[in-house]
Order: C-alpha cells, then sequence, then structure tokens
C-alpha cells in the first residue's frame, strides 16, 4: 500500500526535514507515518529506515552483520532500545548530522533494492542505479562491500 504522508514542515533548516526532503526524491522511496512520531522510508515491502522527529533518532535495521560493521567503524550506533540486534540508531541533532544520516540511509537503501532485484520495486531501483559504483563513491569498508557482493554471488550459486 502506498505510503505518502510524511508529516512535512515549513523549517527548511530542520536538518531531520532536510534527510526526509532527500530521501523522498530517491527512486522508489515511498515515505510514510511510523510510531512514535517517525517518518518512514520503504522500497517496496521493505523499510529503508526511520526519522523519530521528536529526538532526531535515525534507527536502521541492517543485516546483523552490517550493522554491527557500521557500529565498530563508528558510522552509526547500537539501536537505542534493541541492542546487539542488527537495527542501529544514528542522532541527528544538527545540519553536521545530514551527511552520516544520507549516507547510511543510501547503503540501507541500496541493500534493500538488491535483496528485492527479482521483484518491481527493486528492478525498478536497479534499472536507475549502478551499486557498485554508488558503494565506490560511498567509500564503503570491504567488509560492508562484501556483505553486498554475498547477496549476489549466493544467487550466480542458486541459494538466492
Amino acid at each position: 500500500m502506498p505510503k505518502s504522508d510524511t508529516g512535512d514542515t515549513d523549517d527548511t533548516d530542520d536538518p531531520i526535514q532536510v534527510v526526509v526532503e532527500d530521501v523522498s526524491t530517491w527512486e522508489g522511496v515511498e515515505t510514510g507515518p511510523h510510531r512514535f512520531n517517525a517518518v518512514e522510508f520503504d522500497v517496496g515491502a521493505h523499510e529503508v529506515g526511520h526519522i523519530h522527529r521528536g529526538g532526531g533518532a535515525l534507527d536502521i535495521n541492517f543485516p546483523k552483520r552490517m550493522g554491527d560493521t557500521l557500529v565498530a567503524k563508528g558510522r552509526t550506533g547500537e539501536h537505542h532500545y534493541v541492542p546487539e540486534s542488527g537495527w542501529t540508531t544514528y542522532r541527528i541533532g544538527s545540519a553536521g548530522d545530514i551527511e552520516g544520516a544520507r549516507w547510511l540511509l543510501r547503503v540501507s537503501y541500496l541493500y534493500r533494492a538488491l535483496i528485492q532485484r527479482k521483484k518491481p520495486d527493486g528492478k525498478e531501483v536497479l534499472e536507475a542505479t549502478d551499486v557498485a559504483a554508488e558503494l565506490d563513491e560511498l567509500g564503503v569498508s570491504d567488509d560492508v562491500r562484501a556483505i553486498f557482493e554475498n547477496v549476489t554471488e549466493l544467487e550466480s550459486h542458486g541459494a538466492a
């Protein structure tokens, strides 16, 4: 079911709103309300992440190994309520946090599109996106890249 309510405000200086407006323009992303005064970003049936407007918590459910790697590299923190789960929390408190939030959401977005590559929503994103080039541009670690490569490697071995 398509989502469209982003809970937009007129405050374009609000770093949370800047992130919401940016991510909302990405191919195949749908936005909608999430509990606890949050805005959720989805690609197809998969959540990319959500931002709580009240405190600036950006929550993303990465595959556990990826989440652990990103926490260890200092890119994000353990989830504020469910640590050790794959869920992560990144705090958006100022304009200086916007790029970090975009980076994390983009990594999640690319991964969510890739795991849905055989479904219309994933295909739509991947037709408009060069995942390998974006991972290069994002400068992801070898550990994170290996997780992406494992998804496509499994497919080539008939396990996807």
